[in-house]
């Protein structure tokens, strides 16, 4: 905790200056706010202030050092239990006014749906307001299953400009992964086209993504053709290995249906690997066996960005679920071992 010179800007200006720390602070209470003037802790341009006083854009805040804590929940909010208020908004890896980055919990579903529940990101994001009047928005997506970096904006205006720059390819994402088996080459591209299985078997057709090879794309007019560059980090004898991935598109199920195809199922994939002893490829199915875990090996490592407004370059990276930090323990795999962007040399 260090002393803080933080700069009001444009959206910002015109407003009280109690108001504007409790948006930036939110586990400062207005008591806090009030005695944090009053002792002149808190200065704007170098002078003292009171909790009453507005900020104009380029004006700087003096803030003291501040306890970390979320801020304090004593009831529900709106249908949100203090338990699941809690626990995600210790998910937030950045925040600012625009925008909230969150490193998603496996088994959290992004938006409800069919067989999803009720209990899902864009629901407890009635716990990331923050001061705001309206919750922040989903612009993009992860499965249940998936783990990792995921981007909400707090107004309709960055709403739409980080959507629009999903859209057009001007983000990066890297997702890292445990598949079975090594692939060969050890780095490459995956260009299957993806089409929705037919029907809604036991099977999970219907929710399940059939890969269409690209010369064969005339007989399936509804496939959407897809890229996954991937390499390997790391790998265990002819077993497993670690992966980086990169959706070059982003079509559902992508990755998981991709390096199944590929006979690499990644790591706890039920839908898409098969069973523990399906020998797919020179893998051995979804499973390992052993005292990994079950679930699935597959997180959206870091995500690079433009700002919606600051116009600059950002990358945001999520530290790996309970789950996968047991698994690279156990196969003395470590995270400093490895370049953070695999791809960058290969451009």
């Amino acid at each position: 905790m260090t002393v803080q010179n933080l700069t009001v800007t444009e959206d910002e200006g015109e407003q009280r200056l109690d108001k504007w720390l409790r948006r930036r602070f939110p586990q400062l209470n207005q008591v806090a706010v009030e005695k944090l003037c009053r002792t002149g802790q808190v200065r704007v341009d170098s002078a003292r202030v009171k909790a009453s006083d507005r900020v104009l854009p380029g004006q700087i805040v003096r803030v003291p050092p501040l306890p970390d804590a979320a801020p304090r929940l004593e009831a529900r909010i709106e249908g949100v239990s203090v338990a699941d208020a809690r626990m995600i908004q210790s998910a937030v890896l950045f925040k600012d006014e625009h925008m909230i980055v969150l490193n998603k919990p496996p088994g959290l579903p992004s938006q409800g749906g069919s067989g999803q529940g009720d209990r899902h990101v864009d629901g407890l994001a009635e716990a990331l307001k923050f001061g705001y009047k309206e919750k922040p928005k989903l612009v993009h997506r992860l499965d249940k299953d998936t783990s990792g970096v995921l981007m909400l904006a707090r107004t309709d205006r960055v709403a739409r400009a980080l959507s629009e720059a999903l859209r057009h390819r001007a983000a990066r994402k890297i997702y890292w992964a445990v598949v079975a088996g090594v692939p060969h080459p050890r780095q490459g591209s995956i260009k299957f086209a993806l089409e929705k299985a037919p029907g809604r078997g036991r099977g999970g057709e219907g929710e399940k993504m059939v890969c269409i090879h690209p010369a064969k794309l005339a007989d399936h007019p509804d496939a959407k053709r897809a890229q996954t560059d991937f390499f390997t980090l790391w790998f265990l004898g002819q077993r497993l290995s670690w992966m980086a991935l990169e959706p070059v598109t982003g079509r559902t199920h992508q990755l998981r249906a991709h390096m199944a195809e590929i006979g690499h199922p990644i790591l706890g994939d039920g839908k898409y690997g098969g069973g523990e002893m399906d020998n797919l490829g020179d893998g051995w199915g979804a499973g390992a066996g052993g005292d990994l875990s079950k679930k699935l090996h597959l997180h959206a490592r870091s995500l690079t960005i433009e700002h919606p407004i600051l116009k600059k370059p950002m990358t945001f990276t999520a530290p790996l679920p309970e789950h996968m930090v047991r698994t690279w323990k156990l196969l003395d795999w470590k995270e400093t071992d490895v370049p953070a962007d695999p791809f960058e040399a290969i451009r």
